[in-house]
């Protein structure tokens, strides 16, 4: 047990010390960043997807919006499109799996919201056509991914590249990102 654990460690300090190291990766979360404050400032929304454990960060960021992250402040509109059983089970009968954030993203999204995209491979067809989606009706989109991403017809306009292969290192640090993201937009809507 303590060889697994003692890799787990290592694997994640490596990787988020070369993230450190990164310049390029630091501008792109920057530029995510200066995206995601535009759009609660002029009073849009961030809508976040993913798949699996991805959901699972799209809900925790979402929350993170809405309630609080460091410091109480009023809250920031912020859409989890992974949260509501009925509309995925609906959609994905009627239409298709891949269809489910997409569908959510015509309906929901205005021109000027932001759509956060988290995808390990960042080839989840969903996740694809979510960026379609978005494209056509003017939402911004970021898409926070692993190594081995190939460029899509319709490539995000922000894309955050984790470099490692192994998907819960990269879940991992989508989640520090997106928790890095969140506080400068707290720090920098509320914050001294």
């Amino acid at each position: 047990m303590k060889d697994v654990i003692g890799a787990a460690f290592d694997q994640i300090a490596e990787l988020v010390a070369r993230m450190a190291r990164d310049a390029s990766l630091q501008a792109t979360i920057q530029q995510a960043s200066e995206a995601a404050l535009l759009t609660v400032r002029n009073g849009n929304k961030l809508l976040f997807a993913g798949n699996g454990g991805s959901a699972a960060e799209a809900q925790h960021m979402a929350a993170e919006y809405v309630s609080r992250f460091k410091f109480d402040r009023p809250g920031l509109a912020a859409i989890a499109l992974t949260t509501d059983s009925s509309i995925l089970t609906a959609i994905g009968n009627d239409y298709g799996y891949e269809n489910v954030f997409s569908r959510q993203i015509e309906t929901l999204g205005r021109a000027g919201d932001l759509l956060f995209l988290s995808s390990t491979s960042g080839r989840s067809p969903n996740v694809l056509r979510a960026i379609s989606a978005a494209r056509r009706i003017g939402v911004t989109t970021v898409l926070l991914t692993g190594e081995g991403y190939a460029p899509v017809v319709d490539a995000p306009d922000i894309l955050i590249v984790v470099p490692s292969h192994v998907t819960a290192r990269i879940q991992e640090t989508h989640l520090l990102i997106g928790h890095t993201i969140c506080e400068i937009v707290e720090l920098r809507m509320f914050g001294s």
